[in-house]
C-alpha cells in the first residue's frame, strides 16, 4: 500500500472487503445508527464501499488501522466524501486532517471539479463539520438524490 505519509501515518488505496477493514467499517456503521434514526444513516458498509465507482483509502500507523476515508464518482467532474473515519482511540492527532488533505489531493488529481459529502447535524458530528468548514466546505442543499433531512448536514467545496 503506497500512499501519502504524515506523522507516522501511512494513507494509501486499500480493499473494504479486508477482514481489519470490515470490522472498523462496522464500528462506523454502529456509531451511524447510534447517533441518528435509521432512515437518516447513508454510511456504507464494505461491501458497498467495492463498488468500481469508489475510491477507498485507509490510514495505518504501522499495521494499526487508524482512519479511512471514501471517493464516489457522481458524475463526470463531481464527488462525495464517503466514510470519513477516525477510530477512537486516534482522535485528536489530525489524522482525519491527513486523510481530507489526501482525498483532496486525490480529487484533484483524478479531475474532479467538486465535492460534495453528507454528515450529521447531531452534537456527535459537530468535529466533522468544523473539519470540512475549517478546509473551505459550505453548507448546502441536499444533492444526487439526498432528501432534505433535520439529521443531514450537506456540505460542497468547489476544487478549481
Amino acid at each position: 500500500m503506497a500512499g501519502t505519509q504524515g506523522s507516522g501515518i501511512l494513507i494509501g488505496r486499500d480493499t473494504p472487503g479486508r477482514t481489519d477493514v470490515q470490522e472498523f467499517l462496522s464500528g462506523h456503521l454502529a456509531d451511524m445508527y447510534a447517533t441518528s434514526p435509521a432512515d437518516s444513516v447513508h454510511a456504507l458498509d464494505h461491501g458497498a464501499l467495492s463498488d468500481p465507482a469508489i475510491t477507498f483509502w485507509t490510514a495505518r500507523q504501522g499495521s494499526e488501522l487508524v482512519g479511512c476515508c471514501a471517493l464516489k464518482q457522481l458524475q463526470p467532474g463531481q464527488g462525495e466524501i464517503k466514510s470519513m473515519r477516525t477510530a477512537a482511540h486516534a482522535r485528536g492527532r489530525g489524522i482525519a486532517t491527513l486523510l481530507l488533505a489526501h482525498l483532496l489531493e486525490q480529487a484533484r488529481q483524478s479531475g474532479y471539479e467538486r465535492l460534495f459529502l453528507e454528515t450529521g447535524s447531531q452534537d456527535f458530528f459537530a468535529p466533522a463539520r468544523r473539519l470540512y468548514h475549517r478546509h473551505g466546505f459550505v453548507d448546502c442543499p441536499p444533492f444526487a438524490g439526498y432528501a432534505l433531512d433535520p439529521n443531514s448536514v450537506f456540505m460542497t467545496r468547489d476544487l478549481r
